[in-house]
């Protein structure tokens, strides 16, 4: 097989799910093997999170281990030695997470190629301001229909958000370190990737 070299924030996030899914799972004292988990690299919900719209945009990955699903944002230190207190989360990836809980705390095996269904008995509880739920037999139901289904396959069904964790994965090398301060919803975890590149790629 050849040999794949890949440079910046995507490659390090795919690198991390193929070799560092257990620092995610041991941080939050999950006891599930990384094999056990399902894992979504840059899962699409739509490219743009428009304002007047049902799409959401793009999470970097998603990890399902039997016990919790862990919804990512990635950074990078942009070969950069970076030691910023804070780091901001913006506006649109909150509500990118919010949204997409909503719907999986809503989602239920019933609901499997029945979307229209779906919306007719839990719209009234999509509240987001001005986002819309996704519309019966558009791309973006599909594809949440697709995720959702084979999420609820490796975890169940949860009534509630407590088994959803939201986390930000900074990768940092040398003196750089992961922010010590970013939105109370998230929770960072810092991967060095330093002793793990050749030149500034990572061996995927």
């Amino acid at each position: 097989m050849s040999k794949i070299l890949g440079y910046g924030e995507d490659a390090l996030t795919l690198w991390a799910l193929k070799r560092h899914v257990s620092t995610i799972l041991n941080h939050f004292k999950d006891s599930s093997s990384p094999s056990d988990c399902l894992v979504f690299y840059r899962p699409s919900f739509g490219r743009h999170a428009k304002e007047n719209s049902s799409v959401f945009g793009e999470f970097d990955a998603i990890v399902a281990s039997p016990q919790n699903i862990y919804l990512v944002e990635s950074k990078w230190d942009n070969l950069v030695e970076s030691k910023k207190d804070e780091l901001v989360i913006r506006r649109e990836q909150l509500m990118r997470h919010q949204i997409f809980t909503w719907y999986l705390t809503h989602w239920k095996k019933k609901y499997s190629n029945k979307w229209a269904d779906f919306i007719e008995e839990q719209q009234s509880t999509f509240n987001f301001g001005r986002k819309a739920i996704a519309p019966a037999n558009s791309l973006l139901a599909k594809n949440l229909e697709f995720v959702l289904d084979k999420l609820l396959e490796r975890c169940g069904a949860f009534s509630s958000d407590n088994n959803v964790k939201n986390i930000l994965l900074f990768f940092y090398r040398g003196k750089s370190r992961a922010p010590l301060k970013i939105n109370e919803a998230f929770t960072p975890i810092g991967i060095d990737y330093g002793k793990e590149v050749l030149g500034n790629y990572v061996l995927l």
